[in-house]
């Protein structure tokens, strides 16, 4: 388990986590080819892995070359390295990082070996791997990766010896990787470790009880049960008119916001915010449908619907539709509103959105009958493998999406233990 100082205490663990420890010295499992690990958040997964990764080359291996892979050299050196770094006095490791040419050096034991730091994040990511020859790979969030760069990965482990290690949170039960690597691990001779909240013995029962109430539907089947389950019906099911639809606002507020979903053909969608006792009122909004009015609007007429929107409130920010660069333009050059682009990451936008639903954090005025209508008609796409809404009713939830991202992120978590932050 790890500290309060953010180091790791090694007492305690659980059978799964001294599996990944030991299973590359186990008479069983040495001459597996790697391994897999997969299951609920925060079960216990990460941290054991790249110490043991650490572990493994150092006692197997002499000046060779490994690799450390995640979605961004930033996520790697967050989730793995900084963590790495932190605990290797107490493995005995000495680890010096060269941050300008992405790699790290760990000397145990009379060996020295060199870890190179890779980002999977598109399909461009597969060029920055070829070429090099490694000894082993772990792959962290592998599910985030792209196939091509995962299989290229794979591939520059060509020394005898190299073993594999993969790391990842559920997706849905048709990805690449449930089918290519999971469902065929033991054709490819590798160890499949499955984990609960219950395998990471750190987390308390009143912990293990509030990540149960953090998600509903598919993204709870994931997270805090650890399966590979589809996404399906309405996105927003937790959505309750009784308890999420107000008649009557507070009398006041601490500050405002707006958000903009913007559209020419599509439709419009501005949402204005009020923040009341830590909870967002969606107090009203303004919403144009070319399609249904028969004419386009311009810029400029859409600014003006923002100003009465926000009918001489003062405003903290707007933030706007990040592919709306014109109208992001028109809001800055007449100076009244600051603005910026929303984070556009639907998949993370709409698990935001469903925790502030959830746990009361945004309400919805009776007078917005736009968002109230999307609300319920918001549905997941069944014709697809990959997790994404239909693109129909959507434009209302985009620009709630826009909000709750940028106003309602939530702080690093206080009770982390053996799997990080990866928020």
């Amino acid at each position: 388990m790890i500290k309060s100082n953010g180091k790791v205490g090694w007492q305690d663990f659980s059978p799964k986590q001294k599996m990944v420890f030991n299973w590359w010295k186990n008479q069983g499992s040495r001459d597996k080819e790697g391994i897999i690990c997969d299951g609920a958040v925060r079960s216990g997964k990460t941290l054991c892995m790249s110490l043991s990764f650490a572990a493994w080359a150092s006692m197997n291996f002499n000046n060779s070359a490994f690799g450390i892979c995640g979605k961004t050299i930033t996520s790697v050196r967050r989730n793995l390295i900084a963590p790495l770094i932190a605990n290797s006095s107490e493995w005995g490791l000495e680890i010096t990082e060269n941050r300008t040419k992405n790699y790290i050096d760990i000397s145990f034991g009379g060996s020295r070996n060199r870890f190179y730091l890779f980002g999977g994040k598109d399909e461009n990511s597969a060029s920055l791997i070829q070429g090099i020859t490694l000894s082993g790979i772990l792959l962290d969030e592998v599910v985030l990766m792209p196939r091509s760069f995962v299989e290229q990965a794979v591939a520059r482990c060509s020394v005898a010896g190299s073993k594999l290690w993969f790391n990842c949170n559920p997706e849905n039960r048709y990805h690449w990787f449930k089918k290519e690597w999971i469902d065929k691990a033991a054709d490819k001779n590798l160890i499949y470790l499955h984990f609960s909240l219950e395998d990471n013995p750190s987390l308390t029962p009143a912990i293990i009880k509030r990540y149960r109430t953090m998600f509903t539907g598919a993204f709870y089947q994931r997270f805090v049960l650890g399966s590979w389950t589809d996404v399906s019906g309405c996105v927003y099911s937790m959505f309750d008119p009784k308890l999420h639809v107000v008649d009557v606002l507070p009398e006041s507020f601490s500050r405002f916001a707006v958000s903009c979903d913007y559209g020419t053909v599509n439709p419009s969608s501005f949402g204005l915010w009020g923040e009341s006792e830590e909870v967002w009122y969606r107090i009203s909004e303004y919403y144009y449908d070319s399609r249904k009015e028969g004419q386009q609007r311009t810029d400029e007429e859409h600014y003006a619907a923002l100003e009465r929107l926000c009918a001489g409130r003062s405003i903290s920010l707007v933030v706007c539709d990040p592919s709306a660069a014109s109208f992001i333009e028109c809001i800055r050059r007449h100076g009244k509103f600051p603005v910026a682009p929303a984070v556009n990451d639907v998949l993370s936008g709409i698990r935001r959105v469903s925790d502030a639903l959830s746990s009361g954090k945004i309400k919805v005025h009776s007078s917005c009958g736009d968002a109230i209508r999307e609300f319920s008609l918001y549905r997941w796409d069944k014709n697809t493998v990959c997790d994404a809404p239909v693109k129909e009713n959507d434009h209302a939830m985009d620009d709630i999406r826009y909000f709750v991202t940028r106003f309602l992120r939530q702080p690093p978590s206080p009770f982390c233990v053996i799997s990080l932050d990866r928020r």
